[in-house]
């Protein structure tokens, strides 16, 4: 299962302000019933490497790794660092998640409103670990960590419209459809596919979590600290 952030981040340089350089965005790890959700470190190269550079999950994603050296000079890149997640089981890595703070569009006057206020997530899960819950027990509580430790506003996503796992995953947490772009991005295989792009916002993810608390709904699975 994977959806990389690809698309939005070209966009979203036309519509607002230039990007900084980011500062980690998980200063301490999270911690969900089953799995922690950590800051990536150049270390992690090796583990990551094993899944992405397969082709059922790199056919998803911006880039299929082949040469290990290669990768692991991209993957330390201090500013793919920062906005890089890791998640383990049991001290073993099973994917990796980007989550990337940003600005929204503004105009002139109201730009400053804009700043920090919309966050955007990419995940890629080891397929060994897929079918059990792994990548929404992490999308839930990701979207907490937004909502309610950085108050961004919205969260955003984007995968090919083929990649049915990622599009069922969106919508299990949530999230809406607001736009499908007909062959929108050139795929490696030389075609041109279509894609999607997903939302949620804060409002909409508080009256999530209460119907899920009132119901008992594994909508904000336990956390420990």
């Amino acid at each position: 299962m994977a959806s990389e952030v690809v698309r939005h981040a070209v966009r979203a340089s036309r519509l607002s302000s230039p990007r900084r350089l980011a500062a980690a965005v998980l200063p301490r790890p999270l911690r969900t019933r089953r799995l922690t959700l950590r800051q990536a470190t150049a270390d992690d190269a090796e583990a990551t490497f094993e899944y992405r550079r397969l082709e059922t999950v790199s056919r998803w994603l911006n880039e299929h790794p082949t040469d290990l050296r290669t990768y692991e000079a991209a993957f330390g890149d201090p500013a793919r660092l920062a906005t890089t997640l890791v998640i383990d089981l049991g001290g073993r890595t099973i994917g990796d998640f980007v989550l990337r703070v940003e600005d929204a569009f503004a105009q002139a006057e109201v730009v400053g409103q804009a700043r920090s206020t919309q966050a955007e997530l990419g995940w890629v899960l080891d397929p060994a670990y897929t079918g059990q819950g792994y990548a929404t027990e992490t999308i839930v509580e990701l979207l907490r960590y937004c909502f309610e430790d950085l108050g961004v506003r919205r969260v955003i996503a984007s995968a090919f419209a083929d990649n049915d796992a990622s599009r069922r995953l969106m919508a299990r947490v949530g999230m809406r459809c607001e736009a499908y772009l007909v062959r929108d991005a050139l795929h490696r295989s030389g075609q041109w596919l279509d894609t999607v792009n997903y939302a949620i916002l804060g409002d909409d993810w508080a009256t999530r979590a209460v119907k899920a608390s009132a119901h008992g709904l594994p909508g904000r699975p336990p956390r420990s600290r």
